[in-house]
């Protein structure tokens, strides 16, 4: 039988550089020989990329957003995830729960209490092993978007709601610390890069990634 794979998400406020890193991870471990899933949310299959083009550009309240995106995520939990972490393949997945509880409820406000119960019913006690939360001071994060790419509807909120979001993520870290890994994304991409390769490293087993 197949050793069951690590989960390992990767998480921070847009612009915080999550995405450039998951990358180099996963290039790191295929030149290992793991066999990787490099997958996102909301996103990962064709429904689940539906849902998601709805997400980021379809006006709706907070409550529209939480069953959109678990909707997305029972999705690709189903169909990619969990078929791909019982086979042993590493899954590394941009975002995940935790941007639920960051965007949905500490940016919008809402219910974390029904959050935690949708979290329960899509995921039925699934976690990542591992949570890379990318933080970065929002006026930085803007700087950065305004630099990459046209925003899209998340995008375009205000700082304060971003300022919100990384609030909901530091609450995730102090809850889960032995989870959540913080990393300082304002530091210089060597550095965070070094980071990053570190803690993925502790978690799958090797001294170097």
């Amino acid at each position: 039988m197949s050793t069951r794979g690590r989960f390992i998400t990767f998480e921070g406020i847009d612009g915080a550089g999550k995405s450039t890193h998951v990358e180099a991870v996963a290039q790191a471990l295929r030149e290992q020989g793991d066999e990787v899933l490099l997958t996102r949310e909301p996103g990962g299959t064709p429904l689940a990329e539906k849902l998601r083009e709805l997400f980021l550009h379809e006006p709706m309240d907070a409550l529209c957003e939480a069953l959109l995106v678990f909707a997305a995520r029972r999705d690709h939990l189903h169909t990619r995830i969990e078929p791909a972490l019982a086979a042993g393949t590493t899954v590394l997945c941009d975002r995940f729960t935790d941007a639920t509880f960051a965007y949905q409820g500490a940016g919008r406000g809402f219910d974390l209490a029904v959050l935690s119960t949708l979290e329960q019913w899509v995921q039925q006690g699934l976690q990542p092993d591992l949570t890379l939360w990318f933080d970065v001071p929002p006026a930085v994060a803007a700087h950065r978007r305004a630099a990459a790419r046209e925003p899209d509807r998340l995008e375009r909120e205000a700082e304060a709601f971003f300022v919100r979001v990384r609030s909901g993520y530091a609450a995730r870290w102090e809850a889960a610390p032995q989870r959540v890994q913080r990393i300082d994304a304002d530091a210089e991409v060597p550095i965070v890069r070094a980071a990053v390769l570190a803690a993925v490293a502790k978690t799958v087993g090797r001294t170097g990634a």
